[in-house]
């Protein structure tokens, strides 16, 4: 459904990604992980179009997106999910969620409904500002915005970050669930464990290379990985 062939982005003289090729196949959860500095973020930001390549390809259902502005890529019902600190702070939770669906002309009611069938939270808080919620419910504001935009394809970077032990479960059983309702899921997080055992397969992203691909469920028994890479 995605493909990645040998991606390079640079930032000034800074080469964030060197060559990276990778694939996402439809109907799956992948997963990118990564240090902080890896590259991680920069290569979902390159994939939604808000940031340019410097080489490479990227391709979308056999389409080249590389070339697409940002709204274009949206259209196509690919969807970047960015960290929650990047919600609009000052509009209610409703206003961000329409701010999410601007690109449809639909009835939104089935999709509110879906998303409050997820995160029950949001349907208790509409009218409040979104600065004012609290870490968990910005993340499922967040996630929220991104599934109002009716996504084929969802990038999420970092959902778990700043999350409380149980709501990081909470947070991959939403994550689950979205998967199950038709999304491919491409994950970015720092919390390895979490993700690998939602996830079908896996990239381990070093100082801007791909360095491990493997199905997940192998990754995660493979002692000298995890103790090398992902924190012990």
């Amino acid at each position: 459904m995605l493909e990645l062939r040998n991606v390079t982005i640079k930032y000034g003289p800074v080469i964030a990604v060197k060559d990276l090729s990778l694939l996402v196949k439809e109907n799956t959860i992948t997963v990118l992980l990564g240090a902080n500095g890896a590259g991680k973020t920069s290569v979902l930001m390159a994939i939604a179009g808000i940031n340019k390549i410097s080489s490479g390809e990227i391709f979308f259902n056999g389409e080249r997106i590389d070339l697409l502005p940002a709204y274009e890529i949206v259209r196509r019902r690919l969807i970047l999910c960015p960290e929650s600190k990047l919600i609009f702070q000052n509009m209610t939770v409703f206003e961000n969620l329409k701010a999410g669906a601007y690109t449809r002309k639909d009835d939104l009611k089935a999709d509110l409904d879906y998303i409050f069938s997820l995160f029950p939270r949001l349907k208790e808080r509409l009218k409040q500002i979104a600065g004012t919620l609290s870490g968990g419910e910005r993340q499922m504001l967040a996630i929220a915005r991104a599934l109002m935009a009716k996504p084929k394809f969802l990038m999420l970077d970092e959902p778990s970050m700043g999350l409380a032990p149980n709501l990081v479960k909470e947070m991959m059983k939403s994550i689950q669930m979205i998967h199950q309702n038709g999304t491919t899921i491409l994950l970015v997080e720092q919390n390895a464990y979490s993700a690998l055992k939602i996830a079908d397969y896996a990239y381990l992203l070093q100082t801007g290379k791909i360095v491990i691909q493997s199905k997940a469920n192998e990754l995660i028994k493979d002692k000298k990985i995890v103790e090398g890479y992902l924190g012990g």
